[in-house]
């Protein structure tokens, strides 16, 4: 595939619930990898009304640093929330996402950044998944699942290390609100015949914080907005292929 050359101008996404225990050193090592490979960047937390002080923490280092800025939700309205709004509000040529829970090396960047001018999104799988056994029996049925349904242009849907270009999000409309975003995002950029490059990419353990992806709630959600979603593909026409 040819694309047009683009710049190393990123717009980093950080959503965070509850992460104060990890929020300052997921900022601080995106802001050194950026200012190592990024020609400019800004780096974008989006607090999902955490309880802690995340956003206070992140405030802070906004006082620093003008280039870290916050967007705080008042109420917890969900993963895919955090994650949408992020995107949205992305200004620089290219999107990196990852979670604030410091389980990527975010040192890895530079394995998207060389593969980006080939491909409109390049997405990390994860080389061994550093999760519990009940997350990782919960993401391998889930994989299943989606699979049956969708075609997915990816091995590791839920991975959250992911670089766009920021135009693929003028041609899709992100509705989910909870943890079926990165399957939705997948989804419609495969229908919608953008460029996607996988990159095998380290898993690390969760130190501090909770996890939260495999809790009653989270599943149920997921579930429901993939029924809505697999209604809402079948009966839509197809999308307009991005060039």
């Amino acid at each position: 595939m040819t694309l047009p050359p683009i710049s190393r101008r990123v717009s980093i996404v950080l959503p965070a619930y509850n992460e104060e225990a990890n929020i300052v050193e997921a900022v601080e090592r995106a802001t050194a990898v950026a200012d190592r490979l990024c020609e400019e960047h800004e780096i974008i937390v989006v607090d999902d009304g955490s309880r802690d002080k995340t956003a206070e923490l992140v405030l802070q280092l906004g006082d620093a640093d003008p280039r870290i800025r916050l967007i705080r939700n008042a109420r917890n309205r969900g993963y895919g929330d955090a994650v949408r709004t992020g995107l949205r509000s992305a200004r620089l040529d290219l999107v990196f996402f990852t979670d604030a829970d410091n389980q990527f090396d975010i040192n890895q960047l530079d394995l998207l950044l060389d593969r980006i001018d080939h491909a409109h999104v390049v997405a990390g799988y994860r080389i061994k998944r550093q999760d519990s056994l009940s997350r990782r029996i919960t993401a391998r049925v889930w994989n299943q699942v989606v699979r049956a349904l969708f075609y997915v242009p990816v091995r590791d849907i839920d991975c959250a290390f992911k670089l766009f270009r920021r135009d693929v999000f003028d041609t899709i409309d992100i509705e989910s609100v909870g943890a079926m975003v990165n399957t939705e995002l997948m989804v419609k950029l495969g229908r919608s015949g953008a460029g996607v490059v996988e990159v095998g990419v380290t898993h690390l353990p969760r130190t501090a914080g909770q996890a939260r992806g495999a809790t009653p709630r989270v599943v149920g959600r997921a579930l429901f907005e993939l029924a809505l979603m697999y209604r809402r593909l079948r009966d839509a026409s197809a999308p307009v292929p991005i060039e």
